[in-house]
C-alpha cells in the first residue's frame, strides 16, 4: 500500500500541474463552446480541454527540444496528436475499470488532500476557501469538476499501484542475468595478420574479381541517395566583407584587462593554527627531521587539505608581502590569515602575464569578426525568405544574393562538407519534391535552403567505380580464409596441452575479465564467444583480414563484492519493474479493449482547426 500511497500523491501533483498550467492555454483558444467532448471510453467522456492540453504540451515540448517551430501539420506526420489520444484513451479506460470496481476515496481523504494543496493557501498558510474558488474559477473549472477529476486520478494511481506494486521476478532469473553480467573468464589468445600467411596474396585476374563482385554483391549495393540542391550561407563566407575598427578592439581590450594583464601569481599552501604562538612554536620545530608534511599530518590533514592553489599577493591580504618576499620553498610565518596565525609554504612561482594591445589584437579579432559576420548573416534572413515566399529558386538566390549554390548526392551515412551540420542532415532527410525551398539555420548562425531533385533507389555500384573496394574484399576474405586453415592446422596441438609459445605464436594472456570488457584487436562479439567456450577449447574467430586463436582457460562465477551485490540488487530491482511495467501495459490494453472507446472525428478535427 506504500507503494499505492507515493503513487497518488505523485499523481495529484502531476493534475495539478497540468490544471494550473495547462488549462489557462486552453481557455484562450477559440473551440466551439458547444464542444465537450471527443468521444467515451466505457462510462467515461474524453474532454475536449484534456485533449487540447495535452496536444498541446506534446508540441510545445518537442519546440522546446528542438528549438524549432512545429507546424500542426507536421506534428500530425510525426504522430504526436495520436500519441496524446492513445494516452488520453488509457487513463479514461483506467477511470472507468476504478468505477466498475468501485474503487473511490472518501469525502474526508478527498478534503486532505485539497487542503494540502499550497496553491489554495491564503497568506497565513492555512486553507482558503475563496483562493481555492478564485484559482478555479481562473482556470475555467468548478470545484465539483476538480474534485471529480480529483477523484478519478486518485482511484486510477490506486488500481496502477495495486498492480505494480509486489511484482518481483524469482531469484532464478536474477541469478542468471547476474551471471552473464558478471562471470569472469580467463583466456589466452593471439591475432593473426597478412604477416602470418605462409605464402603471400597472388593479385587475383579480372574473372576473379568480377565473380568475388557478383558473389557479394550486397557489400557493394549503394543506399537510397537523395539529390539535393542547396544554398547556404554562413559567416565564414562573409568575413572578408567584415572591418573591425581599432577603437572596437581596444574597446574589448580593457573590458578584458584581467584575462590579458594577469600579476605575479604563487602556489602556497597554508597551515593555520589558533593562535600566534602556536604557529611560532611549529615553525620553530622545523630543521632536518621535521618537515612541513609532518606538521600536516600531525594536525590530522592532508596536503590537499592545506592547498591554497595559485593566488596573488592582494589575495593573501596581510600575509601577501611576506609571502611574496620567500623563495620557493621557503616556510614563512606566523602571519595573519582568515583562520589566524598561519604558516605558509611556497611551491611554485608563476610569473606576471602581460599582453599588449598589439598582441592581443589578433585574439581579440576573429570573435569580433566571426559576431559581426553573423549580424550581416542574420540580416538578410528574412529577405532571403521573402525571395523564396515570392517564387525565387535557389539558383537565383545563387545569382542574386551572398548565397552560395551547391549541390549533395546525400545519404544517412553522409557526414562530410554541408552534411556536418545536423540541421542540414535532419532537413535532408525529411525534404519532399513537393516542399518548397524555406530558409533554415544552422548551428554556427548560418542560412540554407534545399530542393530535393531525385530520389536514387539503393542499386548496385558499377564495377568500374567499386574495383578498388571489390579488390580489398577480395584481399580481406581470402587472407582471413588462408589464415584460418593455417591455424585450424595447429588447433589439436593447442587442444592436446600444447602452449602457444611451443606452436609459434606470440599469444596475450587476459585474466578475469568479464562479458562487458573490450580487449583491443579483436573483432566485435569477441567476448561473447569466449563466454560460448568451454575450459580447454580452442577457437579460431576469423575477422577481416585476420583471425583470432583463443583458448579458454578458465570459467569463475561472479566474485562476492560490494559492486557486484549492489549490481545484483540493480538488476532485481530494473527486471521487476520491467516485469511490473508489462504486466500493467497487457492489463491496461485489456482494460481499454473492454471499455470500447468511441471516438468523434468530427470534434478531433473541431480541435485540430485550433492549431496553427
Amino acid at each position: 500500500m506504500a507503494a499505492g500511497k507515493s503513487l497518488s500523491k505523485t499523481a495529484m501533483w502531476v493534475l495539478m500541474g497540468l490544471l494550473f498550467l495547462g488549462l489557462a492555454g486552453f481557455g484562450a483558444t477559440n473551440l466551439s463552446g458547444n464542444i465537450r467532448s471527443i468521444g467515451t471510453v466505457g462510462d467515461k467522456n474524453l474532454p475536449v480541454e484534456s485533449y487540447f492540453r495535452g496536444l498541446q504540451q506534446e508540441i510545445q515540448a518537442f519546440q522546446q527540444q528542438s528549438g524549432q517551430v512545429l507546424p500542426f501539420a507536421r506534428a500530425q506526420e510525426i504522430g504526436l496528436d495520436r500519441a496524446v489520444l492513445q494516452r488520453l484513451v488509457a487513463d479514461r479506460a483506467l477511470d472507468h475499470e476504478a468505477s466498475m470496481m468501485g474503487i473511490s476515496i472518501g469525502d474526508e481523504n478527498l478534503r486532505d488532500r485539497i487542503l494540502s494543496i499550497g496553491a489554495f493557501r491564503g497568506l497565513d498558510g492555512e486553507f482558503d476557501r475563496e483562493a481555492y474558488r478564485f484559482a478555479l474559477q481562473q482556470n475555467g473549472i468548478s470545484e465539483s469538476q476538480f474534485e471529480e477529476q480529483l477523484r478519478e486520478e486518485v482511484a486510477r494511481t490506486l488500481l496502477q499501484g495495486a498492480v505494480l506494486s509486489g511484482v518481483e521476478m524469482p531469484d532464478t532469473y536474477v541469478d542468471t542475468l547476474m551471471t552473464y553480467v558478471a562471470a569472469r573468464a580467463s583466456f589466452t589468445w593471439t591475432a593473426l595478420g597478412a604477416d602470418d600467411l605462409a605464402e603471400p596474396l597472388e593479385t587475383p585476374d579480372e574473372a576473379t574479381l568480377r565473380a568475388w563482385y557478383e558473389e557479394n554483391i550486397d557489400d557493394f549495393t549503394l543506399p537510397e541517395t537523395r539529390r539535393i540542391t542547396y544554398a547556404i550561407l554562413t559567416p565564414d563566407m562573409l568575413i572578408d566583407e567584415v572591418e573591425i575598427e581599432d577603437d572596437l578592439l581596444r574597446e574589448q581590450y580593457e573590458a578584458r584587462a584581467a584575462e590579458f594583464n594577469v600579476p605575479e601569481r604563487r602556489l602556497v599552501e597554508r597551515l593555520a593554527y589558533l593562535d600566534e604562538a602556536a604557529a611560532a612554536a611549529a615553525l620553530a620545530s622545523l630543521g632536518d627531521e621535521t618537515a612541513f608534511e609532518d606538521l600536516v599530518e600531525t594536525r590530522g590533514l592532508t596536503l590537499q587539505d592545506v592547498d591554497l592553489g595559485d593566488v596573488t599577493e592582494a589575495e593573501l591580504g596581510e600575509a601577501g608581502a611576506a609571502v611574496f618576499a620567500a623563495s620557493v620553498g621557503d616556510v614563512v610565518g606566523p602571519l595573519p590569515s582568515s583562520l589566524g596565525s598561519a604558516l605558509f609554504r611556497i611551491n611554485a612561482v608563476l610569473p606576471a602575464q602581460e599582453t599588449s594591445f598589439e598582441e592581443a589584437r589578433d585574439i581579440l579579432r576573429p570573435a569580433l569578426v566571426n559576431d559581426r559576420a553573423q549580424r550581416l548573416v542574420d540580416a538578410q534572413a528574412q529577405n532571403l525568405d521573402d525571395m523564396l515566399a515570392g517564387g525565387a529558386t535557389l539558383e537565383e538566390l545563387d545569382s542574386d544574393t551572398d548565397m552560395t549554390l551547391g549541390t549533395i548526392d546525400w545519404t544517412a551515412a553522409t557526414a562530410e562538407g554541408v552534411a556536418a551540420y545536423e540541421a542540414f542532415r535532419a532537413e535532408a532527410a525529411r525534404v519532399t519534391a513537393e516542399d518548397f525551398p524555406a530558409i533554415e539555420r544552422l548551428d554556427d548562425g548560418g542560412l540554407f535552403a534545399l530542393r530535393l531533385d531525385d530520389v536514387l533507389a539503393p542499386r548496385p555500384e558499377p564495377f568500374e567505380d567499386a574495383r578498388a573496394a571489390v579488390l580489398a574484399h577480395w584481399q580481406a576474405a581470402e587472407t582471413a580464409s588462408r589464415l584460418a586453415a593455417q591455424a585450424e592446422a595447429v588447433v589439436p596441438q593447442l587442444d592436446s596441452g600444447s602452449s602457444f609459445a611451443e606452436v609459434g605464436y606470440d599469444a596475450v594472456v587476459e585474466e578475469n575479465l568479464v562479458r562487458s570488457d573490450f580487449v583491443g584487436g579483436t573483432p566485435a562479439g569477441f567476448m561473447n564467444t569466449v563466454f560460448e567456450m568451454t575450459p580447454g577449447e580452442v577457437r579460431v574467430v576469423e575477422a577481416p583480414g585476420s583471425v583470432i586463436v583463443v583458448r579458454l582457460d578458465s570459467k569463475a562465477a561472479p566474485e562476492e563484492s560490494e559492486d557486484n551485490t549492489r549490481l545484483r540488487e540493480q538488476l532485481a530491482q530494473q527486471s521487476s519493474s520491467t516485469l511490473a511495467q508489462d504486466l500493467f501495459d497487457i492489463y491496461g490494453a485489456d482494460v481499454t479493449r473492454r471499455a470500447d472507446p468511441q471516438i468523434n472525428p468530427q470534434a478531433l478535427q473541431a480541435v485540430h482547426v485550433n492549431f496553427p
